[in-house]
């Protein structure tokens, strides 16, 4: 199939015709301002990403892929380094425009400040005196913002979660403590680290029937305790069943903990979790 599409790819240059490849077109951006969420007592601003192509197919529906600090994913201002950002709104349409992935939504959920610790980590770290409302954090998703995406998108049922740093953290929770629905999470530069590498247990305590597709990865300039952290995550999860089948692990050699590098990486992610059909 690659050798047709260079076949083709090559004519069309001997003829100058216009390749169909090189427009791609681009998805929008939703925003829903104030998004007040009970069970955490805060409110946060939600982007969502709609795919190109959405408004003309009222038949299809999409698969979901909630993304954690989303101030650092679709816009350049809002960054945390402002300029700095995933550009995950660009990965995505070149995926799904060149048919490396099925047509998603994204929907980027901003952390909450000073609260981000606290949302994201699944227990309390004694050594930083902070942590563990993680749990709280996914009910909020699962009883307040879900709801909200379903009713207003077709949805297709099919849950994904993901996040880098303290995010990729999270998202491994999530799909440890809820795999009925959160089936597909990517943790990028995921915190290992966090209170004696608790996620680790979790790991062996999560003995779901079925277990969620998995993408994690970390940068070889990240440091020692995170190189060290993300293999000992990957050797439990290939103790406890996880394969090439449902399971990516990526060690970008040249990364360092920043948007930047996840941003380089974030297209694969995609690739991974939504495979084209």
């Amino acid at each position: 199939m690659r050798d047709m599409d260079t076949l083709r790819s090559t004519f069309r240059r001997a003829l100058g015709l216009p390749n169909r490849r090189a427009a791609v077109r681009p998805g929008r951006l939703d925003r829903i301002s104030g998004f007040e969420s009970k069970i955490l007592g805060n409110t946060r601003d939600v982007v969502v990403y709609v795919p190109a192509g959405y408004d003309d197919r009222r038949d299809q529906r999409h698969p979901v892929l909630y993304m954690h600090d989303g101030q650092n994913l679709f816009e350049p201002e809002r960054a945390f380094i402002p300029g700095q950002h995933w550009r995950l709104r660009e990965a995505a349409d070149a995926a799904i425009g060149e048919r490396t992935a099925a047509p998603m939504l994204i929907v980027g959920i901003d952390n909450a400040g000073v609260e981000r610790i606290d949302e994201y980590t699944p227990d309390h770290d004694p050594k930083k005196d902070a942590g563990g409302r993680a749990e709280d954090y996914g009910w909020m998703i699962i009883e307040e913002l879900k709801p909200m995406i379903d009713r207003g998108y077709r949805t297709s049922g099919e849950t994904a979660t993901g996040g880098s740093s303290l995010g990729g953290l999270v998202s491994l929770h999530l799909a440890f403590r809820h795999p009925d629905l959160f089936r597909r999470a990517a943790a990028m530069s995921p915190s290992v680290w966090w209170n004696g590498q608790s996620i680790l247990r979790e790991v062996d305590a999560s003995h779901a029937p079925t277990r969620p597709r998995l993408w994690v990865d970390v940068g070889g300039r990240e440091g020692a305790e995170a190189l060290a952290g993300a293999r000992a995550l990957r050797a439990r999860l290939e103790r406890e069943g996880w394969n090439d089948e449902n399971f990516r692990y990526v060690e970008d050699r040249r990364g360092d903990h920043s948007e930047r590098a996840w941003a380089r990486r974030v297209r694969k992610v995609l690739e991974f979790l939504f495979p084209p059909t």
